[in-house]
């Protein structure tokens, strides 16, 4: 009898310390710090709101249980669309609010300044909105990590749909800016090679924030290019688009501008907006029509009352790769946090999403269109839509290294 209670009390003893290994005991000692610079004032700060409520709605899902114990909590900066600012805003959180890492930006040469800063500090930075190829390409380093679609992508997506389309005389309109020269260099890259015998007939460039562009569209039109490409973004973009309708330019040359399809471009223009240009983007609330997609969107418009664009999107998904990471990594180590960012998946509203290991750029989908009417919706929307993969869409490793290698 006591031989027996004996053998019972070690098995109860075994399974006791198994139950304990195996169980939930790791716990973070203290909460995750997320510093975010964007803008937040000025016609820009549509898109780092709509980045920031994108990232507050995935930090309500993961803190209901929490990583490890602990809880993300974030504070903001605004950088009011201003490399040198934002520089001093980064600074300021790691140096004195001691943020665990860094997120932002709208504004691409403001990335690559805190992009630097990162490397410096060895701090991670992941770039949610800002799109030049230079980020995670030619700039590329062990810090950074972008969860957007980047200029590459778009370029080479956009140059490789319109190349089927059969266009072959191109004219290039764009804004003299970080992101206009990265989006267009890209896209002719691309396009030489997708269709070597493409023509391009001229370029027009105008500074940022310039308010009449009925010259420069007019004298496109004078050109008679078989297609244009603009490279421009943001509130550049919506006063292009904007200028098309008006003078009729989209019905005369057929026009392409990455994030054009996108609705928090096409919902604020409203009727200004033309018909028939064909865009990419890496979201939208309508496709794919996925339940994954829906119940986003569901809960982004509960919360929010507008339906998310692609800047809700990255903020989504940029809190989950945090999120994930940190619970791989089991610690709040900065180099433990990289390690186990690289090379991670995860599930979003358009599919699993891998953060490539040798460039750290999200490998995201791209998705091609060609704005037009819904009587479902007040604003323009995207028809004809075509699924591009981000195998597809992205430069390969090798490319990047290239790209590395002539950047040192």
């Amino acid at each position: 009898m006591h031989t027996r209670r004996s053998v019972v009390l070690a098995i109860l003893g075994m399974v006791a310390v198994s139950v304990a290994q195996a169980g939930p005991s790791f716990r973070f000692e203290r909460n995750i710090k997320v510093g975010i610079v964007d803008t937040y004032s000025g016609p820009p700060a549509v898109f780092g709101n709509d980045a920031l409520n994108g990232f507050r709605l995935a930090l309500e899902e993961i803190n209901r249980e929490g990583v490890h114990g602990a809880r993300i909590e974030f504070v903001t900066r605004d950088e009011k669309f201003s490399p040198e600012i934002g520089l001093s805003m980064a600074r300021e959180l790691v140096l004195q609010e001691r943020v665990d890492l860094l997120v932002g930006t709208i504004n691409s040469a403001t990335a690559l300044a805190i992009s630097a800063f990162a490397r410096e500090q060895r701090v991670p930075f992941l770039v949610w909105i800002s799109k030049s190829e230079q980020i995670t390409g030619a700039k590329g380093h062990r810090y950074v990590f972008s969860t957007s679609e980047n200029t590459a992508m778009a370029g080479k997506a956009l140059a490789y749909a319109l190349a089927r389309q059969g266009y072959s005389r191109f004219w290039i309109g764009a804004e003299d800016y970080e992101y206009g020269h990265a989006v267009t260099n890209s896209f002719w890259r691309f396009m030489k090679r997708a269709k070597p015998e493409a023509t391009l007939l001229g370029q027009t460039w105008w500074r940022t924030g310039e308010p009449d562009l009925v010259p420069y569209l007019t004298q496109i039109l004078q050109a008679r290019p078989e297609a244009a490409f603009f490279g421009t973004g943001g509130a550049g973009m919506a006063n292009v688009l904007r200028t098309m309708r008006v003078i009729g330019f989209a019905e005369r040359v057929p026009s392409a501008i990455h994030t054009a399809i996108d609705v928090t471009v096409l919902r604020p223009l409203g009727a200004a907006a033309p018909e028939g240009v064909w865009g990419t983007t890496d979201y939208l609330f309508y496709y794919p029509e996925t339940p994954a997609n829906r119940e986003f969107v569901r809960r982004f418009q509960a919360a929010y009352r507008d339906p998310p664009g692609f800047p809700a999107f990255h903020g989504y998904i940029t809190a989950q790769f945090i999120a994930e990471a940190y619970r791989k990594a089991r610690s709040l180590d900065r180099e433990r946090f990289i390690e186990a960012l690289e090379g991670l998946r995860i599930r979003t509203p358009v599919g699993e999403v891998e953060m490539r290991a040798c460039d750290h750029q999200a490998a995201l989908p791209l998705f091609f269109g060609r704005t037009r009417r819904d009587p479902q919706f007040p604003f323009l929307v995207a028809g004809d839509l075509v699924t591009i993969p981000a195998r597809e869409a992205m430069p390969t490793c090798e490319d990047i290294q290239r790209a590395r290698a002539r950047g040192r």
